[in-house]
């Protein structure tokens, strides 16, 4: 679990990640390339994605291009860009902009996490495993598990998700919490008899915003969302198409035909849900990761691209042969200052004025974030 490199400081020879999602699975993947033995423990049965289409941007590609997965992650999706047309079709410019600060890799979860699976080893995945518990040691950490047994490492990662046990544990009182009034609808479903002339991503009125996008299998991932939407009322199918009717002009547009044609139980509908700021992601032996750390509204379309960002960093600061608890203050002083700008980046998006106040906003985020910030040591 922990040997002394030449100059006696401890490193990490295994670990153990809670959650195998999408961070989790790249945190694997990381911390094994940095030669460190890694098991992941998941509660469910199977290696299963809760959503439907996600965005990747060029710093989660990069990622995984480091890692050597780059090739097969662009395989299994389809490139596309982040542009926004109001509900007559109007394209919303934003000319001070770039190109490259629109574009993004679209992939389906499902199809990611397999890949991701397949890389780390699937021989180091605990399926049906959940976390109980752990106690950290001046030389490791015991990681109680829900089976009852229990796993010895020198480092500890809760890739969980927002509803995180392992945060539970490490910030007390700091459960997942409603974005009041936040929700969305979305599914990915086959183009049978409705003509999909291209990518559309709209924002409308009463706080909606939405579309759809052309997959690379040749389906369609359509999605609606609202800001401070009013109590729900009728099916999920009911409550997409009502707010449809603020995101295109006439009738019978084609996101209303897509949600139209979507079987009630494909539709996956959320009420959002955020983790509060953190006084601290680590402490010596344990470390928060993706959505455990810190899980934000899916309107700016980058909470799993810079939860990937988090799983690179561990794996380059422990595989650099330091001392754990120093690597993990190095990781913590490095992600909460961007997470602030994230949240600060994020706010201005959500509370933009105007539709094109939202997509100017929107791609002064994507720039910021895609541009490769100096990682500290």
């Amino acid at each position: 679990m922990e040997d002394k490199d030449m100059t006696g400081e401890a490193t990490v020879t295994r670990a153990v990640v809670i959650g195998a999602g999408i961070v989790g699975l790249t945190t694997g993947i990381a911390l094994h390339r940095a030669g460190i033995d890694v098991v992941i423990c998941e509660h469910a049965p199977e290696i299963r994605a809760a959503g439907a289409g996600l965005g990747l941007w060029a710093n989660a590609l990069a990622v995984f291009d480091e890692l050597g997965i780059g090739d097969e992650v662009r395989a299994i999706g389809k490139p596309s860009e982040m542009y926004f047309h109001d509900p007559a079709g109007r394209l919303l410019d934003t000319p001070e902009f770039g190109a490259e600060d629109h574009q993004y890799l679209l992939v389906h979860r499902a199809k990611l996490n397999d890949l991701l699976a397949d890389a780390v080893g699937r021989e180091n995945i605990r399926l049906g495993t959940g976390f109980s518990e752990y106690e950290e040691r001046a030389d490791g950490v015991e990681v109680r598990l829900t089976d009852g047994s229990s796993e010895e490492a020198g480092l500890l990662v809760g890739a969980d998700g927002a509803y995180s046990a392992v945060r539970a544990q490490l910030v007390p009182g700091t459960p997942a919490q409603e974005h009041a009034g936040h929700q969305v609808w979305r599914a990915v479903v086959p183009t049978t008899g409705i003509s999909v002339p291209g990518n559309r991503l709209i924002l409308g009125t009463d706080g909606c915003r939405g579309g759809y996008v052309r997959t690379a299998d040749g389906t369609v991932y359509w999605l609606v969302n609202q800001f401070k939407s009013p109590p729900l009322t009728g099916t999920r199918k009911e409550q997409a198409l009502e707010r449809a009717h603020h995101l295109e002009e006439g009738e019978g547009g084609v996101l209303a035909q897509l949600i139209a044609a979507t079987p009630e139980e494909l539709i996956l509908h959320n009420q959002i849900m955020l983790v509060p700021p953190l006084p601290h992601w680590v402490s010596a032996r344990v470390a928060l990761a993706g959505d455990a750390a810190h899980a934000m509204s899916p309107h700016i379309t980058a909470g799993a691209t810079l939860g990937i960002e988090d799983a690179a960093l561990l794996g380059r600061l422990l595989g650099s042969g330091g001392d754990v608890p120093a690597a993990l203050q190095a990781y913590q002083a490095d992600r909460i200052p961007r997470y602030v700008r994230v949240a600060e980046l994020s706010a201005a998006v959500e509370h933009s004025p105007t539709p094109q106040d939202f997509a100017r906003h929107y791609a002064a985020f994507s720039n910021w974030m895609i541009t490769p910030q100096q990682v500290r040591a």
